[in-house]
């Protein structure tokens, strides 16, 4: 034991927490205890002098570090912030939920695989992987020789057919003279022949002549209707109008359809853009190959067709219809908003459509969630970062619907004004 603390026992030694100031202020060591009267010897014992304290001119004031000092200061503060904490929760509670966000979204954008519908080898290639183009650029070009030597073919059958158009009119209307003439000359011989058979009849004539007054009538009439028949048909090839224009006729429409055809596979060795976006996977298509009709040389994605495939929990869709707005933020550009609009919301989930539908008539079903497909229109900025397809995104959509009281709290709050108005009736207040 320690010689002046030896009486003591520290089993009746006070808990740390009852000391006073000034026992922690001694307990710090700023001021020096004095020993205790324990026993006959401290009579004797010279007393310890005091540590000298410092000035008290620049001294500051103690500055409560103790747990306890600590709790009696956020006590308050905890017990002030807590209603506060209360009513804006239950506030921003009540007031929100009117926006349905969901992050299963994804960028989708017009795309195409670009093709032509004549088959060839390719010649050049216009442009890179990942280039932009405008609508109407030239892509890639096909061979084109063939392609032009049918249409120089197309072509002087048109100039052909022109001319037989114009020979039919011609020997329709000569045609019409025949007829004309031989009616004219019909009276003529018709007459002679009479003659002939009345000179003929009294012997005064040979029979020679007879006989050939007879064959000019009936010649004359055969070559009337020879030339009318004739004249019935090409006025039929004329389209039964003989003074139409030569560019009218079914036969030159004909030619010139063979005409136009030629030259639109002409034109079609050159493949251009249908709209503007950005090409990719160019490298697919190569210079000498061969490209059949209809086969894609490489992808064209448009740069301002871009639209959202949300598939948002058939939960979240309680109050979001088609025409809502909606704000719409990717993950590749944090902090950069775009506008939109919800354009369609689909009539099934996206599991009806799968090659193997789910067969909920099994013993062990479990119910899931289902989502269903949303598609959301993009305004486009050309001021904001591009949107590229596949990216992930996050939709917000404006329902306008704001959440409201818990049901409970609702029933009790209707419960109650019930209440009220059947005491206001009853005391006619």
């Amino acid at each position: 034991m320690v010689e002046g603390i030896s009486g003591r026992d520290f089993s009746d030694a006070e808990p740390l927490e009852r000391f006073d100031d000034d026992e922690r202020t001694i307990a710090r060591g700023r001021v020096a205890p004095e020993p205790p009267n324990t026993g006959p010897d401290t009579e004797d014992r010279a007393p310890t002098p005091a540590a000298p304290r410092p000035p008290a001119a620049h001294a500051e004031p103690a500055i409560p570090t103790s747990p306890r000092a600590k709790r009696r200061l956020l006590r308050p503060l905890l017990f002030a912030a807590l209603p506060v904490v209360l009513v804006i929760g239950g506030y921003d509670y009540v007031t929100g939920g009117q926006v349905m966000s969901t992050d299963n979204a994804y960028v989708q954008a017009r795309s195409l695989g670009v093709s032509t519908d004549v088959s060839g080898t390719v010649a050049a290639i216009e442009v890179r992987d990942n280039q932009h183009v405008e609508k109407g650029q030239p892509l890639f070009r096909l061979t084109s020789n063939s392609f032009r030597i049918a249409l120089e073919g197309a072509q002087a059958q048109l100039g052909t057919v022109r001319n037989q158009v114009l020979t039919l009119q011609a020997s329709y209307k000569q045609s019409l003279s025949q007829i004309a003439q031989a009616k004219a000359d019909l009276p003529f011989y018709q007459a002679t022949f009479g003659r002939q058979k009345d000179l003929l009849s009294n012997n005064f004539a040979s029979r020679s002549a007879y006989d050939t007054a007879e064959h000019d009538v009936t010649a004359t009439q055969q070559r009337i209707s020879v030339a009318t028949a004739q004249a019935q048909s090409m006025l039929a090839q004329l389209g039964d109008d003989a003074d139409q224009p030569v560019e009218l006729n079914p036969f030159y429409l004909q030619a010139q359809s063979a005409v136009d055809e030629a030259r639109r596979d002409l034109d079609d060795t050159v493949v251009r853009a249908p709209f503007a976006g950005t090409v990719t996977n160019v490298d697919s298509l190569q210079v000498g190959g061969y490209l059949k009709a209809s086969q894609a040389g490489f992808s064209l994605i448009s740069d301002t067709d871009v639209w959202i495939e949300a598939s948002p929990k058939e939960t979240e869709l309680t109050y979001v219809r088609s025409g809502q707005a909606a704000d719409v933020s990717v993950d590749t550009y944090p902090g950069v908003v775009w506008h939109g609009t919800v354009e369609s919301i689909s009539p099934a989930s996206g599991s009806s459509f799968s090659l193997l539908p789910a067969q909920n008539t099994t013993g062990n079903w479990v119910k899931v969630v289902q989502r269903i497909p949303m598609r959301v229109h993009v305004v486009y900025d050309p001021a904001k970062p591009p949107m590229r397809v596949g990216m992930s995104a996050v939709v917000d959509v404006d329902t306008g619907h704001a959440r409201g009281l818990p049901d409970a709290v609702q029933h009790g709050l209707d419960w109650l004004r019930g209440e009220a108005a059947a005491l206001r009736e009853r005391f006619h207040v």
